[in-house]
Protein backbone atom coordinates (compact mmCIF):
# COMPACT_ATOMS: atom_id res chain seq x y z
CA UNK A 1 0.00 0.00 0.00
CA UNK A 2 1.53 3.22 -1.05
CA UNK A 3 1.05 6.95 0.38
CA UNK A 4 2.44 10.04 -1.25
CA UNK A 5 4.56 12.84 0.70
CA UNK A 6 7.37 15.14 0.10
CA UNK A 7 8.39 18.13 2.42
CA UNK A 8 7.92 20.61 -0.10
CA UNK A 9 4.15 20.56 0.21
CA UNK A 10 5.34 22.60 2.89
CA UNK A 11 5.68 26.17 1.71
CA UNK A 12 6.82 28.31 3.85
CA UNK A 13 3.91 30.93 5.27
CA UNK A 14 5.03 32.20 8.64
CA UNK A 15 2.40 32.78 11.43
CA UNK A 16 -0.75 31.60 9.38
CA UNK A 17 -3.92 30.04 10.72
CA UNK A 18 -3.51 26.85 8.35
CA UNK A 19 -1.14 24.56 9.93
CA UNK A 20 1.37 23.57 7.49
CA UNK A 21 3.75 21.70 9.25
CA UNK A 22 0.83 18.68 9.74
CA UNK A 23 1.60 17.30 6.45
CA UNK A 24 4.90 16.51 7.77
CA UNK A 25 3.86 15.25 11.19
CA UNK A 26 0.74 13.10 9.22
CA UNK A 27 3.92 11.49 7.27
CA UNK A 28 5.79 10.70 10.61
CA UNK A 29 2.93 9.23 12.46
CA UNK A 30 2.10 6.82 9.65
CA UNK A 31 5.47 5.85 9.47
CA UNK A 32 5.96 4.98 12.54
CA UNK A 33 2.35 3.18 13.07
CA UNK A 34 1.71 1.64 9.68
CA UNK A 35 5.54 0.28 8.78
CA UNK A 36 4.33 -1.70 5.81
CA UNK A 37 2.76 1.56 4.35
CA UNK A 38 5.34 2.90 1.18
CA UNK A 39 5.74 6.73 1.50
CA UNK A 40 6.69 7.48 -1.45
CA UNK A 41 7.44 10.98 -2.75
CA UNK A 42 5.64 12.33 -6.24
CA UNK A 43 6.89 14.26 -9.05
CA UNK A 44 4.99 17.92 -9.93
CA UNK A 45 2.11 18.73 -11.97
CA UNK A 46 3.17 19.61 -15.44
CA UNK A 47 2.39 23.52 -16.50
CA UNK A 48 0.16 21.83 -19.26
CA UNK A 49 -1.55 20.35 -17.09
CA UNK A 50 -2.53 22.92 -15.07
CA UNK A 51 -4.01 25.03 -18.05
CA UNK A 52 -6.41 22.48 -18.81
CA UNK A 53 -7.99 23.77 -15.70
CA UNK A 54 -6.90 27.02 -15.04
CA UNK A 55 -6.39 30.56 -16.72
CA UNK A 56 -2.52 31.20 -18.09
CA UNK A 57 -3.19 34.54 -16.41
CA UNK A 58 -4.20 33.04 -13.04
CA UNK A 59 -1.05 30.40 -13.53
CA UNK A 60 1.56 33.36 -14.17
CA UNK A 61 0.46 35.07 -11.34
CA UNK A 62 1.24 32.33 -8.80
CA UNK A 63 4.12 31.81 -10.31
CA UNK A 64 5.55 35.57 -10.68
CA UNK A 65 3.59 36.85 -7.68
CA UNK A 66 2.06 39.32 -10.09
CA UNK A 67 -0.44 41.24 -10.10
CA UNK A 68 -0.16 40.44 -5.99
CA UNK A 69 -3.99 40.32 -5.40
CA UNK A 70 -4.22 37.79 -8.12
CA UNK A 71 -1.42 35.72 -6.76
CA UNK A 72 -2.40 35.98 -3.27
CA UNK A 73 -6.12 35.57 -4.23
CA UNK A 74 -6.16 32.26 -2.37
CA UNK A 75 -5.32 33.84 1.50
CA UNK A 76 -1.75 32.41 1.29
CA UNK A 77 0.82 35.12 1.24
CA UNK A 78 3.02 34.87 -2.05
CA UNK A 79 6.99 33.85 -2.41
CA UNK A 80 8.75 32.55 -4.74
CA UNK A 81 8.20 28.99 -3.06
CA UNK A 82 4.57 29.24 -3.01
CA UNK A 83 4.57 27.75 -7.37
CA UNK A 84 7.02 24.99 -6.90
CA UNK A 85 5.24 23.83 -3.67
CA UNK A 86 1.77 23.73 -5.33
CA UNK A 87 3.03 21.85 -8.01
CA UNK A 88 4.32 19.18 -5.78
CA UNK A 89 1.23 19.18 -3.98
CA UNK A 90 -0.97 18.22 -7.25
CA UNK A 91 1.59 15.86 -7.80
CA UNK A 92 0.98 14.00 -4.96
CA UNK A 93 -2.72 13.33 -5.49
CA UNK A 94 -1.88 12.88 -9.35
CA UNK A 95 0.14 10.03 -8.91
CA UNK A 96 -2.37 9.07 -5.82
CA UNK A 97 -4.74 8.72 -8.34
CA UNK A 98 -2.45 6.43 -10.72
CA UNK A 99 -1.58 4.55 -7.81
CA UNK A 100 -5.37 3.57 -6.79
CA UNK A 101 -5.71 2.69 -10.71
CA UNK A 102 -3.13 0.17 -10.85
CA UNK A 103 -3.92 -1.06 -7.35
CA UNK A 104 -6.86 -0.13 -6.20
CA UNK A 105 -6.43 3.00 -3.55
CA UNK A 106 -3.92 5.08 -2.39
CA UNK A 107 -3.60 8.51 -0.87
CA UNK A 108 -1.37 11.85 -0.47
CA UNK A 109 -0.62 13.64 2.62
CA UNK A 110 -1.63 16.76 0.56
CA UNK A 111 -4.62 18.98 0.33
CA UNK A 112 -6.85 19.01 -2.78
CA UNK A 113 -7.50 22.48 -2.71
CA UNK A 114 -11.64 22.32 -3.24
CA UNK A 115 -11.90 26.24 -3.28
CA UNK A 116 -9.66 27.08 -6.25
CA UNK A 117 -11.38 28.04 -9.51
CA UNK A 118 -10.46 28.30 -12.97
CA UNK A 119 -9.13 31.89 -12.74
CA UNK A 120 -8.27 32.41 -9.18
CA UNK A 121 -7.80 30.93 -6.00
CA UNK A 122 -10.06 30.96 -2.65
CA UNK A 123 -9.71 29.82 0.89
CA UNK A 124 -5.89 28.70 1.05
CA UNK A 125 -6.34 26.54 -2.38
CA UNK A 126 -4.47 27.39 -5.17
CA UNK A 127 -4.66 24.97 -8.15
CA UNK A 128 -7.68 22.83 -7.26
CA UNK A 129 -6.01 19.64 -7.56
CA UNK A 130 -8.58 17.58 -7.92
CA UNK A 131 -10.09 18.84 -11.09
CA UNK A 132 -6.57 18.61 -12.30
CA UNK A 133 -5.89 15.01 -11.65
CA UNK A 134 -8.79 14.13 -13.06
CA UNK A 135 -8.33 16.18 -16.39
CA UNK A 136 -4.55 14.56 -16.49
CA UNK A 137 -5.77 11.18 -16.19
CA UNK A 138 -8.43 11.43 -18.77
CA UNK A 139 -5.84 13.03 -20.78
CA UNK A 140 -3.82 10.21 -20.63
CA UNK A 141 -6.30 7.62 -21.38
CA UNK A 142 -6.30 6.40 -17.86
CA UNK A 143 -9.60 7.02 -17.31
CA UNK A 144 -13.07 8.51 -18.88
CA UNK A 145 -15.35 9.46 -16.14
CA UNK A 146 -14.51 11.10 -12.42
CA UNK A 147 -16.12 11.72 -9.57
CA UNK A 148 -14.99 13.51 -6.04
CA UNK A 149 -16.60 13.13 -2.64
CA UNK A 150 -15.99 15.99 -0.51
CA UNK A 151 -16.18 15.80 3.27
CA UNK A 152 -14.37 18.99 4.22
CA UNK A 153 -16.51 21.01 6.65
CA UNK A 154 -16.51 23.53 3.59
CA UNK A 155 -18.54 23.50 0.62
CA UNK A 156 -16.33 22.79 -1.98
CA UNK A 157 -17.62 25.71 -4.46
CA UNK A 158 -14.35 25.90 -6.73
CA UNK A 159 -15.00 22.50 -7.73
CA UNK A 160 -18.33 22.91 -8.22
CA UNK A 161 -17.76 25.62 -10.53
CA UNK A 162 -15.13 24.12 -12.49
CA UNK A 163 -17.79 20.40 -12.93
CA UNK A 164 -20.64 22.59 -14.47
CA UNK A 165 -18.14 22.46 -17.80
CA UNK A 166 -17.53 18.69 -17.60
CA UNK A 167 -20.15 16.75 -17.56
CA UNK A 168 -18.00 13.40 -17.29
CA UNK A 169 -17.32 14.06 -13.79
CA UNK A 170 -19.77 14.04 -10.79
CA UNK A 171 -18.92 15.90 -7.30
CA UNK A 172 -20.51 15.78 -4.24
CA UNK A 173 -19.84 18.00 -1.42
CA UNK A 174 -21.43 17.16 2.59
CA UNK A 175 -20.93 20.08 3.89
CA UNK A 176 -21.24 22.33 7.26
CA UNK A 177 -20.07 25.74 6.58
CA UNK A 178 -21.05 27.30 3.32
CA UNK A 179 -18.35 29.15 1.29
CA UNK A 180 -18.55 31.95 -1.27
CA UNK A 181 -16.88 34.65 -2.47
CA UNK A 182 -13.69 33.72 -0.16
CA UNK A 183 -15.73 33.91 2.53
CA UNK A 184 -16.93 31.23 5.19
CA UNK A 185 -20.69 31.05 6.25
CA UNK A 186 -21.27 29.06 9.38
CA UNK A 187 -25.16 29.14 9.46
CA UNK A 188 -25.85 27.04 6.45
CA UNK A 189 -29.75 27.26 6.30
CA UNK A 190 -29.72 30.39 5.04
CA UNK A 191 -27.98 29.66 1.93
CA UNK A 192 -28.69 27.29 -0.79
CA UNK A 193 -26.77 26.55 -4.24
CA UNK A 194 -28.00 26.00 -7.54
CA UNK A 195 -26.67 22.86 -7.82
CA UNK A 196 -26.44 20.78 -11.61
CA UNK A 197 -27.42 17.40 -12.92
CA UNK A 198 -23.50 16.47 -12.35
CA UNK A 199 -22.49 18.54 -9.40
CA UNK A 200 -24.66 18.15 -5.90
CA UNK A 201 -24.54 20.15 -2.30
CA UNK A 202 -25.72 18.44 1.14
CA UNK A 203 -25.30 20.63 4.37
CA UNK A 204 -24.91 19.85 7.14
CA UNK A 205 -27.24 21.42 10.09
CA UNK A 206 -26.28 21.51 13.63
CA UNK A 207 -28.56 19.73 15.65
CA UNK A 208 -27.68 20.55 19.22
CA UNK A 209 -26.42 17.46 20.12
CA UNK A 210 -24.15 14.76 18.37
CA UNK A 211 -24.45 14.97 14.97
CA UNK A 212 -22.90 11.42 14.07
CA UNK A 213 -26.37 10.22 12.83
CA UNK A 214 -26.95 12.92 10.71
CA UNK A 215 -23.57 12.57 8.65
CA UNK A 216 -23.95 8.72 8.74
CA UNK A 217 -27.58 9.61 7.14
CA UNK A 218 -26.65 11.90 4.78
CA UNK A 219 -23.66 9.71 3.66
CA UNK A 220 -25.73 6.70 3.13
CA UNK A 221 -28.41 8.63 1.17
CA UNK A 222 -26.42 10.27 -1.29
CA UNK A 223 -23.24 8.66 -2.08
CA UNK A 224 -25.03 6.09 -4.16
CA UNK A 225 -25.87 9.20 -6.81
CA UNK A 226 -22.18 8.86 -7.63
CA UNK A 227 -23.26 5.80 -9.14
CA UNK A 228 -25.29 7.66 -11.73
CA UNK A 229 -25.78 7.32 -14.37
CA UNK A 230 -22.57 4.26 -14.11
CA UNK A 231 -19.95 3.68 -11.69
CA UNK A 232 -17.11 6.26 -12.20
CA UNK A 233 -13.41 5.45 -13.55
CA UNK A 234 -12.06 6.96 -10.15
CA UNK A 235 -13.19 8.21 -7.24
CA UNK A 236 -11.37 11.11 -5.39
CA UNK A 237 -12.15 11.77 -2.12
CA UNK A 238 -10.97 14.64 0.35
CA UNK A 239 -10.82 13.93 4.09
CA UNK A 240 -11.13 17.45 6.04
CA UNK A 241 -10.61 17.27 9.61
CA UNK A 242 -12.49 20.32 10.24
CA UNK A 243 -15.71 19.08 10.77
CA UNK A 244 -14.44 18.35 14.70
CA UNK A 245 -16.06 19.78 16.98
CA UNK A 246 -13.22 21.53 18.81
CA UNK A 247 -12.34 23.23 15.29
CA UNK A 248 -12.87 27.02 15.34
CA UNK A 249 -14.61 26.97 12.20
CA UNK A 250 -16.99 24.27 12.84
CA UNK A 251 -20.83 24.39 14.30
CA UNK A 252 -21.10 20.63 14.31
CA UNK A 253 -20.64 18.46 17.14
CA UNK A 254 -18.49 15.22 16.01
CA UNK A 255 -15.64 14.00 17.29
CA UNK A 256 -11.95 12.28 15.85
CA UNK A 257 -13.88 8.68 16.16
CA UNK A 258 -17.05 10.45 14.52
CA UNK A 259 -14.75 11.23 11.50
CA UNK A 260 -13.41 7.88 11.64
CA UNK A 261 -16.29 6.56 10.97
CA UNK A 262 -17.29 8.67 8.18
CA UNK A 263 -13.87 7.27 6.37
CA UNK A 264 -15.10 3.94 7.07
CA UNK A 265 -18.21 4.78 5.84
CA UNK A 266 -16.84 6.06 2.55
CA UNK A 267 -13.72 3.70 1.80
CA UNK A 268 -16.33 0.23 2.64
CA UNK A 269 -18.24 1.82 0.23
CA UNK A 270 -15.43 2.20 -2.25
CA UNK A 271 -14.49 -1.13 -1.89
CA UNK A 272 -18.35 -2.55 -2.29
CA UNK A 273 -18.75 -1.18 -5.43
CA UNK A 274 -14.40 -1.58 -7.35
CA UNK A 275 -14.42 2.01 -7.58
CA UNK A 276 -10.55 3.07 -7.12
CA UNK A 277 -10.09 5.25 -4.64
CA UNK A 278 -7.36 8.04 -3.62
CA UNK A 279 -7.49 10.49 -0.99
CA UNK A 280 -6.50 13.68 0.26
CA UNK A 281 -6.52 15.32 3.74
CA UNK A 282 -8.04 18.93 4.21
CA UNK A 283 -8.98 21.54 6.45
CA UNK A 284 -8.17 21.65 9.95
CA UNK A 285 -7.64 24.60 12.05
CA UNK A 286 -7.96 23.39 15.44
CA UNK A 287 -5.03 25.27 17.88
CA UNK A 288 -3.94 21.99 19.02
CA UNK A 289 -2.48 20.34 15.78
CA UNK A 290 -1.95 17.46 17.46
CA UNK A 291 -6.03 16.81 17.31
CA UNK A 292 -5.82 17.15 13.12
CA UNK A 293 -3.11 15.20 12.53
CA UNK A 294 -5.42 12.13 14.83
CA UNK A 295 -8.11 12.64 12.67
CA UNK A 296 -5.82 12.17 9.38
CA UNK A 297 -3.55 9.80 10.51
CA UNK A 298 -7.09 7.99 11.31
CA UNK A 299 -8.20 8.08 7.76
CA UNK A 300 -4.54 6.64 6.87
CA UNK A 301 -6.05 3.65 9.49
CA UNK A 302 -9.81 2.97 8.24
CA UNK A 303 -7.53 2.81 4.62
CA UNK A 304 -5.36 0.28 5.48
CA UNK A 305 -7.60 -1.87 7.43
CA UNK A 306 -10.20 -1.65 5.00
CA UNK A 307 -7.99 -2.21 1.61
CA UNK A 308 -4.96 -3.62 3.34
Amino acid sequence: MTLFHDPGFAVPLGRHIMPISKFALVAGEIARELPDVRIERPSPVEEADLLRVHSPAYIDAVRSGKPRELAESQKFPWSPELFPSVLLTGGGLLAAAGQALDEGSSGALASGFHHASADHGEGFCTFNGLVVTLEALRAGGRIRTGAVLDLDLHYGNGTASLAVARPWMRALSIYGNDYQDNKPFRDVSIRHHEDGPNHFSVPLVPTGHSDCGMLMEKLKAHLPWLLEPGKPDILLYQAGADPLRDDPYSPLNLTREDLRERDRVVFEFARKHGIPIAWVLAGGYTPDTSKVVEVHVNTAREWRRIFG
